[in-house]
């Protein structure tokens, strides 16, 4: 019955907005197109409002789980026209609290204690309600200031419901829309959905935040609130209450003195450090999850809470991103059309020529402007279109990052409009690229597989005996099948020679690179002589056993 009374809800808000206009009718199969031609939403008065107006109200009618996804949705210009996400833009969490009461229960289940015992100070009103969960302030028994985070109840059953029918909306659009399968919706709403459930997770939101603090260990850039984990559970999250200005509140930043474009470099520096020098970034930076250490005001620092949404990126996604952005930095566009290509972004047959013309057609228009002369929303729409056009397909692992980045442009744009943001990054970038592919990035890597590399060369010889064996053991040794064997067997001698060499070969290069650099020369001097006259013996008979 509550299953039913949702889907009734929902289809009421799907015909008073008239959302069946944003369905592509013309190219479902006849009798689906039949079904919405006499569906009676069509009795109701289409709203004298835009459709992304009508959207907008839809999914804020609808409750906090379809705004978070509108909200997620709103980056996505390679799915929506640009007048819808730019209405999408402005969904807010306006949730109202649950009682007091109710917030007091969760606490108390899941400490197993209760409330007055476990807090000096509690505080019934709530210092802000939004989709998943509420916020209260508290003060330990050791007069350390809290913020209490509580999970709001019953929402899991209404997100599960939700998300049943997201999947089935976005299985049809899949299937029957033209645009579908390369637009991935299943695979929207997927993320999504990793995302929604990340967020029910409290524990895992504490964990996210202790992580970034010890990536931003005494950082001037950034401060993270601590995680009290002796009071924190899946339901219930207690955490430092810090103290600062809402970075939204600009008025208050210039009254107290705040050096607004180094605030503004310094996001930018967050932004990228976070994501190619920790892979492990802040995925919900907007305004209400930031605040401003205003301490020192020509050396800001930034505060940020809520760690529900982080963002990773695998090595090799890092390194094509980087060198996308660099080349966009460069304008060498040819680069980014075969980076595109070889990263599997687009199709294998794509014209590298016609798509290095499309690219620079978008991107030439934008550089050497200052942020306030730049519409990254319609830079974006160009983009997605030519993306379309050479049947770009999205890559869900970039969704979360393009979200942020629009955040991270949205913040400097309200801060600091004359921020140079090419010229702010491009340093940067040029600077990690060099860390990766130089000298000293080599033998970072080397250094990271060499121990896994030596552990499994002495097991190389055993696989190669094994197989052998097993190949005696499957039957008799026929004059085709002794030759056979013996041809293994010296297959084996070779590869255990080459093992050896490659071995050797491997640890006289990794060698001659420490060698090369300063900080590595300490730690040679400091191993004792004895070892190296072992390493030098060793390396010796391998050598002697490959010949």
């Amino acid at each position: 019955m509550t299953r039913l009374q949702r889907l009734f809800r929902i289809v009421w808000v799907f015909c008073r907005y008239r959302l069946d206009t944003f369905l592509p009718i013309a190219e479902l199969p006849a009798p689906l197109k039949v079904f919405f031609l006499l569906a009676p939403w069509h009795l109701f008065p289409q709203p004298k409002l835009d459709r992304g107006d009508r959207l907008r109200l839809a999914l804020e009618e609808l409750g906090p789980v379809f705004v978070k996804f509108g909200q997620i949705l709103s980056t996505r210009r390679d799915l929506l026209p640009d007048d819808m996400a730019e209405s999408l833009k402005n969904l807010q969490d306006r949730v109202p609290p649950f009682p007091s009461a109710e917030a007091r229960s969760i606490i108390e289940t899941s400490l197993g204690a209760p409330v007055a015992e476990l807090f000096a100070e509690f505080s019934p009103d709530p210092l802000a309600s939004a989709s998943v969960a509420q916020v209260h302030a508290a003060t330990l028994r050791n007069g350390q200031k809290v913020v209490v985070k509580v999970l709001r109840p019953g929402i899991e059953k209404v997100i599960r419901q939700d998300l049943a029918l997201m999947y089935l909306m976005a299985g049809l659009l899949e299937k029957y829309w033209s645009e579908g399968k390369r637009l991935h919706p299943v695979d929207v709403v997927a993320d999504y959905d990793s995302t929604i459930h990340d967020e029910l997770d409290l524990q895992r939101e504490a964990a996210n935040a202790s992580q970034l603090r010890r990536n931003f260990d005494n950082s001037s850039l950034i401060y993270i609130p601590f995680i009290d984990w002796d009071y924190t559970r899946k339901s219930v999250l207690v955490m430092e209450r810090i103290h600062g200005i809402p970075i939204a509140d600009t008025a208050a930043l210039r009254a107290a003195g705040v050096d607004m474009k180094v605030l503004a470099e310094k996001g930018v520096e967050i932004f990228f450090t976070q994501v190619f020098r920790d892979s492990f970034f802040h995925a919900d930076m907007h305004p209400g999850n930031i605040f401003v250490d205003i301490s020192n005001p020509a050396d800001p620092r930034y505060i940020a809470i809520d760690f529900g949404i982080v963002g990773t990126l695998a090595p090799d996604d890092q390194s094509y991103l980087a060198r996308n952005l660099l080349a966009f930095f460069r304008r060498d566009y040819r680069q980014v059309a075969q980076l595109h290509i070889q990263s599997g972004w687009v199709p294998p047959d794509t014209p590298v020529n016609q798509f290095e013309a499309a690219i620079r057609t978008v991107c030439e228009p934008i550089f050497e402007k200052p942020l306030k002369d730049i519409s990254f929303g319609h830079f974006l729409l160009r983009l997605f279109q030519t993306a379309r056009r050479f049947n770009m397909e999205v890559q869900p692992q970039l969704v979360l990052l393009q979200k942020t980045l629009l955040n991270v442009e949205g913040l400097g744009r309200q801060l600091y409009p004359d921020l140079d943001l090419w010229s702010t990054a491009q340093p940067y970038l040029e600077t990690w690229m060099r860390k990766r592919i130089g000298p000293s990035g080599l033998i970072k890597s080397l250094q990271s597989h060499l121990p896994s590399w030596l552990e499994q060369s002495p097991e190389m010889p055993q696989l190669v005996h094994d197989a052998l064996l097993q190949l005696r053991q499957a039957g008799p040794t026929e004059p085709q099948n002794r030759a056979t064997l013996e041809l293994l067997r010296e297959q084996q001698v070779r590869t255990e020679r080459r093992w050896r060499r490659a071995t050797l070969a491997v640890l006289l290069i990794v060698g001659g690179l420490l060698g090369t650099q300063p900080e590595s020369r300490q730690w040679i001097e400091s191993v004792p002589a004895w070892s190296w006259a072992l390493f030098a013996i060793a390396g010796g008979l391998m050598l002697r056993g490959s010949r």
